[in-house]
């Protein structure tokens, strides 16, 4: 039996004798999209740090694809994290190298690939996250979202079984941010990666999510379908989708919603089905 992508047991993290996250237990399965939601200060981002090792556990284990990362050493270590790909908030590309240089960084450090090899899966990368035009631009050459979708190439540099996203629509207008969740969805599909995501976008959460979690003050509150946890019998759940439903939450969506109400309403795809043909 093939173990799922993450399992999180009993899960205790922080920041010196700060506990952030108490007790978490999650489960992720492969080719699955869980949205981890939760007000600020509530665990999310420390979750998906926890689980790559940026931020020290307490207590619990995390197993991603069947192996716990703290068990780990030197080259068993190195392989596990080559099956893992993350995309941080704001990209965390290197601003003194080409787009083409960043997504080849984890192919030079973690293969024995030779140059040729490199450049072309670098080239295959950047194609399918429609920037083969920008390989030898610098990232402050390209917009937000064009930096945001070479992030997420180089994160796919070495095919992750598993991606972790960190708000990617953050800074992102509406447009942009529904065309990177569409991108996702079709890396997943073709890919059959299992991806969690930390975000609170409203429209983000409706189009990718299969299942979400609901953190605050570091435990899990509900955990199951978007239907499941928006009905949930608790006040904070209920409220926190209220506020998310009237924009308090969604930054830039709000406005061009106001304007364009039809946007929300827009029907998204039905998992399956081929992904509409994107505006250039």
């Amino acid at each position: 039996m093939t173990a799922p992508a993450l399992d999180i047991c009993d899960l205790a993290a922080g920041y010196g004798e700060k506990l952030i996250l108490r007790g978490v237990d999650l489960t992720v399965q492969r080719g699955e999209v869980r949205v981890v939601l939760g007000g600020s200060g509530c665990g999310k981002s420390t979750l998906m740090k926890s689980c790559i090792g940026l931020v020290p556990m307490k207590q619990g284990t995390v197993k991603m694809l069947g192996e716990e990362l703290v068990n780990l050493e030197g080259p068993a270590r190195a392989r596990l994290l080559t099956r893992i790909g993350v995309l941080f908030q704001y990209g965390a590309l290197l601003g003194s190298i080409t787009i083409g240089d960043n997504v080849a960084l984890p192919l030079r450090e973690h293969t024995d690939l030779p140059p040729d090899v490199i450049a072309e899966i670098v080239r295959l990368k950047l194609s399918l996250v429609e920037l083969s035009h920008a390989e030898h631009l610098l990232p402050s050459e390209l917009s937000g979202g064009m930096r945001k979708r070479a992030a997420l190439a180089r994160a796919m540099a070495l095919d992750p079984e598993l991606l972790f996203c960190d708000e990617p629509g953050a800074g992102l207008d509406p447009l942009t941010s529904a065309e990177l969740d569409e991108l996702l969805l079709r890396l997943r599909d073709r890919f059959g990666m299992a991806v969690v995501v930390v975000t609170h976008e409203l429209l983000s959460i409706e189009k990718i999510a299969d299942k979400v979690v609901y953190l605050s003050k570091g435990k899990v509150l509900a955990d199951g379908t978007l239907d499941e946890v928006r009905h949930s019998e608790h006040d904070e759940i209920r409220a926190f989708f209220d506020r998310l439903a009237a924009g308090e939450m969604r930054g830039p969506r709000t406005a061009l919603e106001a304007l364009a109400p039809d946007l929300a309403a827009a029907p998204t795809r039905t998992k399956g089905q081929p992904a509409p043909k994107e505006r250039r």
